[in-house]
């Protein structure tokens, strides 16, 4: 069957979004003008998860074979002021048999940068007008988006922070004052005029123009900490990605001061030394090998890691040899002795793209949980960074100014030969590095389709739980033989807990497939994938 119309594979965690993306693709855009098109659309069609009023990672490969990362994720204030004159407060969000504490308002939100990473990396490695870009998330925003069941299920957790002011009110509840509900028409016609403004004006009419001002008045008599000196300073950072090799495949993601690519390239170099060549997905080995790995992660992670993430030897020192071997040896131990005995809400979503010219693009997106401000006249709510405790485990308001927040977020591509081999990425928080290194390990060393990789059930071992999806065989479950102090909790029907990758993948005869995850509702777009000769078996 020969296909003619597509021009590369979006996987994504809706189906705007990903159609967004194809349509900018299919209309002569690279990999990078359409993950720019689906970041700006899942603004509207996922409005629980991102938002221009938060940031996030875009991990490049390019077709003439550069690796770039750019960071544009939020950064702490400049300057702090006393925590009595914040507007900084919880809010009860409930999952249904628990309660979460959140914190938002004003005090909570920290610098953004999702509008300045936008321009800056469509400048840098765009092709389409901006205006061509940003049509279909105009449109979207303009014309609405029916509500689908995923994001009908995060809005009504996220409920209490989406109706906090009367700006979201007019957005995201009906004429009566309920919360829009699935099959609802979710119109954003204030941020379609946002969009239409800022593809004119650029970036600087956010930073230092009108809608700035109204930010940094609101904070300033509110309650936040924003000031003009915040957005006049706020900068994208392009990094050099992290690069390791596993099993001949070169692995790049997201390098300090974000956490989770380097917990993932540990893992990954811890997992070197199994041998998966006689071991069986799922099986009891298996989930002891997992279990193990991620525990020795978390244990390196505590033993000098965090409280070294602005170091700039963090890496040398981290996944230095002497670290590793010492990891590995107990890795090894450990499962040398198996063998005879044979709720975080995580509000991130990630886009993944190859295009037919050797582009990649992987890129991860938050808004935190949002802060409940939309900036007014925008339909732009902010963030809540500032108010996410995953991200100040030393306690709120003890963060260290003018630096970027450090992140879980780990946008990944993985290259064969120099060329994308593997592009993924996930949302949920402390559990991203583990559904990623999950995704790759199914790929690389199980030789799974992406369908499967990505679809197949996952585990999460963390303060001594080990969380276990069903789809195991519950024959090798009854095997299981963790050390005491570990409580094993089995879930009853796979969870957004466990991330949402959303994956692409180019195989040796250059077809292109995807898998958005159906933890999230996630899309891949096109259904068959596209094969870099136009001819698929």
């Amino acid at each position: 069957m020969f296909f003619t119309k597509n021009h590369g594979v979006i996987a994504a965690g809706h189906q705007a979004t990903a159609q967004a993306g194809m349509e900018i693709l299919n209309s002569g855009g690279n990999a990078f003008d359409g993950a720019i098109a689906s970041m700006l659309t899942s603004c509207v069609a996922e409005p629980g998860l991102t938002s221009l009023g938060g940031g996030g990672f875009f991990l490049a490969h390019t077709a003439d074979h550069r690796n770039i990362l750019y960071d544009f994720f939020p950064q702490t204030p400049v300057n702090k002021k006393p925590v009595r004159d914040l507007n900084f407060y919880p809010v009860d969000v409930n999952f249904g048999g628990s309660i979460q504490e959140f914190h938002i308002g004003l005090g909570s939100m920290a610098v953004p940068g999702h509008i300045a990473g936008i321009f800056h990396i469509h400048a840098k490695l765009g092709k389409l007008p901006l205006r061509v870009v940003a049509e279909p998330a105009i449109n979207y925003a303009r014309n609405g988006l029916m509500i689908n069941n995923f994001q009908n299920y995060l809005m009504g957790i996220l409920e209490p922070i989406f109706l906090a002011s009367e700006a979201g009110r007019k957005i995201y509840a009906s004429p009566a004052g309920k919360l829009l509900n699935q099959g609802d028409n979710l119109i954003m016609s204030d941020f379609a005029n946002t969009l239409e403004y800022l593809v004119v004006e650029g970036a600087k009419a956010f930073y230092q123009g009108d809608i700035g001002k109204k930010l940094i008045d609101d904070c300033q008599a509110q309650g936040g900490y924003l000031t003009v000196d915040d957005l006049a300073h706020y900068q994208v950072i392009e990094r050099e990605p992290l690069l390791i090799n596993y099993r001949g495949n070169t692995f790049l993601t997201n390098p300090p001061p974000s956490a989770g690519g380097t917990l993932i390239a540990f893992a990954l170099e811890l997992l070197t030394k199994i041998d998966f060549t006689h071991i069986t997905f799922g099986t009891a080995e298996h989930l002891h090998i997992l279990a193990d790995v991620m525990r020795l992660t978390n244990i390196a992670r505590k033993s000098g890691f965090d409280q070294n993430i602005y170091q700039s030897n963090v890496i040398q020192e981290f996944l230095g040899e002497t670290n590793i071997n010492y990891y590995q040896e107990m890795l090894v131990e450990q499962n040398n002795f198996v063998t005879q005995k044979v709720n975080k809400l995580g509000s991130t979503t990630h886009i993944s793209v190859i295009d037919d010219q050797g582009n990649a693009a992987s890129v991860t997106t938050s808004n935190g949980e949002g802060s409940g401000y939309i900036i007014p006249g925008t339909g732009m709510m902010m963030n809540n960074m500032l108010g996410e405790e995953d991200l100040h485990p030393h306690g709120f308001h003890q963060w260290q100014t003018n630096v970027r927040i450090s992140s879980m977020m780990s946008p990944t591509i993985v290259l064969k030969n120099d060329q994308p081999e593997i592009v993924l990425g996930s949302g949920g928080s402390n559990r991203i590095r583990t559904a990623i290194l999950q995704v790759i390990s199914n790929i690389i060393d199980f030789k799974m389709s992406v369908r499967d990789a990505v679809n197949s059930p996952r585990v999460h071992w963390e303060n001594n739980h080990f969380h276990i999806e069903p789809g195991f065989s519950p024959s090798e479950l009854d095997q299981l033989n963790l050390p005491a102090d570990n409580q094993i909790n089995f879930w009853q029907e796979k969870n957004m807990f466990f991330g949402g990758v959303n994956t692409v993948l180019e195989n040796t005869n250059g077809l292109i497939s995807g898998a958005g995850d159906g933890r999230r509702d996630g899309v891949s777009l096109p259904d068959q994938g596209f094969c870099l000769n136009q001819l698929t078996n």
